[in-house]
């Protein structure tokens, strides 16, 4: 009944918003679950580098390792992924085809800012960049549906909003999608036996009139593309060889559209029950700028032992988003007219692409971890690689929406989505771990992690996995890395909510490979 509750509230607050694409759940946390990206090594290794430091991608992890150069370095890391995606809907199972494309790992300078050899103090700056999310995917699924439509969503809203239809259709209070429901009859009145007349979406009018038979197919496809990009400032301090503090400031340029496309269709091979097919496409961008702070302390408690420790602020979004729809809607013989009628935000008497700007403050990580190394000796040629380890918990229940328009946004409109993605969302612990091997000049590496569930229901089955490998060369002051991993992914998708009955949601399974090559050499 809670996780209900939860379920309306954010239903409620998102039918009272023109548009709400980029404020659902699932979109949400795409800003924070992702696989960790960097480096070939770091990569190579699971990306567990809390306790490990001497690495450029300390900087976006924890930046107490870049405390661990005595020299600098110059690093470029391109790298390319592939990924296909596979669902289930309602008992359809549908694989969508492979797609791929260019990217990049940590990238950029460190520089030794010197020490006192006879304190045996130093320390470093690094400057850094890094793909912290890449958005680019393709997601389908399909199936038959008896039990709910997704034009109810706008018949419970323009139900509940005491207006007449022509008073809808001219208020701005009322959501695109309900609006350009009525004006293609989706969404109308009529008078339903034993109750009079009531405002009804026409699938289930039709279930209505036709003895119950009601049976959709309901298709969704969604395209994204973009990604987040952070520009990284580090800075690590070393005191005796043995603790490391350090610090990095990250600014973050977010570059995200998306265009998803449902649709509709009669099942039930019935040609006069008043609907054929409804199409709903969608495209949505969203740009901005956010601002986090990163700081972290490794401790040499044993020639052999590291352990490491490191907070990552939330970064503090200012979003703008775009949104343009069109709908399409086909119905049988409810009208003199059948359709197909066609509506866009031009026949709301919108003349320009909506805009909405506000904030989004993420998720708060904190990791810590322990690392292992090989045969210790001070000549870190000499030593015989390592087995490192970290736990994550990320506060994903923490995301909160805000209002970044001086005061002109609705303040009770994003306290409710708070208070709903609050209990929509919780906390998560994310574990990885990773070795390498080293054979003179030559390094081999393995790692693996796991990314649970960002969702407080556990019906809403979601996780990543990633396996990686690499290997890596070494040799007077220049240096080659190879490293890949391939994520496993489990999420869910909901082509649409209702506040009245349950909500049905797509099962989704992401395979994706990841390619990175570093060359760098010493500075």
């Amino acid at each position: 009944m809670k996780y209900f509750n939860y379920i309306f509230s954010l239903c409620t607050v998102v039918m009272f918003t023109g548009v709400t694409n980029a404020q659902l759940p699932e979109d949400v946390i795409k800003y924070s679950w992702q696989p960790v990206n960097g480096s070939a090594r770091f990569i190579s290794i699971g990306g567990a580098s809390t306790a490990l430091g001497g690495e450029i991608t300390s900087t976006f992890t924890n930046p107490a390792g870049i405390g661990m150069y005595k020299t600098g370095d110059f690093v470029l890391s391109p790298g390319f992924k592939f990924l296909s995606n596979s669902s289930n809907f309602r008992g359809n199972a549908l694989k969508e085809g492979k797609d791929s494309n260019f990217g990049f790992g940590t990238s950029g300078f460190v520089f030794s800012l010197g020490g006192d050899n006879r304190k045996r103090t130093s320390s470093a700056f690094s400057v850094a960049i890094n793909r912290t999310a890449g958005f680019a995917n393709k997601t389908a699924y399909s199936g038959n549906n008896d039990f709910s439509s997704f034009g109810e969503q706008y018949a419970i809203e323009a139900a509940n909003s005491g207006l007449s239809i022509d008073e809808m259709l001219n208020s701005n209070n009322i959501s695109y999608g309900t609006r350009m429901a009525l004006l293609s009859y989706l969404v109308d009145t009529a008078t339903i036996p034993g109750r009079g007349i009531e405002i009804i979406s026409i699938p289930m009018l039709s279930q209505l009139a036709h003895n119950g038979s009601y049976l959709t197919r309901q298709s969704n496809r969604a395209t994204t593309t973009g990604g987040i990009t952070e520009l990284a400032l580090g800075y690590g301090f070393n005191k005796n060889d043995k603790v490391y503090l350090g610090g990095s400031l990250g600014f973050s340029l977010v570059n995200y559209s998306k265009q998803n496309v449902y649709t509709e269709a009669d099942a039930t091979g019935i040609n006069n029950n008043y609907f054929d097919l409804a199409q709903l496409t969608e495209n949505t961008t969203t740009k901005g700028v956010g601002v986090n702070l990163k700081m972290g302390l490794l401790i040499a408690a044993t020639p052999n032992v590291r352990i490491g420790a490191s907070i990552h602020t939330p970064t503090l979004y200012s979003l703008t988003d775009t949104y343009d729809a069109f709908l399409t809607t086909n119905l049988e013989n409810y009208r003199s007219t059948p359709g197909p009628f066609v509506v866009n935000l031009s026949d709301l008497g919108v003349n320009m692409t909506p805009e909405y700007e506000y904030g989004l403050n993420t998720a708060w990580k904190i990791s810590v971890g322990g690392t292992y190394i090989l045969n210790t000796v001070e000549d870190v040629k000499q030593q015989k690689g390592f087995i490192t380890g970290e736990i994550e918990y990320v506060t994903y229940g923490s995301n909160k929406f805000v209002d970044n328009t001086d005061g002109y946004g609705d303040v009770s409109y994003y306290r409710q989505l708070n208070e709903a993605l609050n209990g929509y969302l919780k906390g998560a612990l994310n574990v990885r771990v990773g070795g390498e091997m080293k054979f003179n000049t030559f390094m081999a590496r393995l790692g693996g992690g796991y990314y649970g569930s960002p969702y407080a229901d556990d019906q809403l089955n979601a996780s990543r996995i990633t396996l990686s490998g690499g290997i890596g060369f070494r040799n007077k002051g220049k240096f080659i890395d190879l490293g890949y991993v391939h994520a496993f992914s489990k999420d869910v998708n909901f082509p649409y909510r209702l506040s009245d009955k349950a909500n049905t949601f797509a099962n989704i399974k992401n395979s994706a490979g990841t390619l990175v090559l570093t060359l760098g050499f010493k500075i």
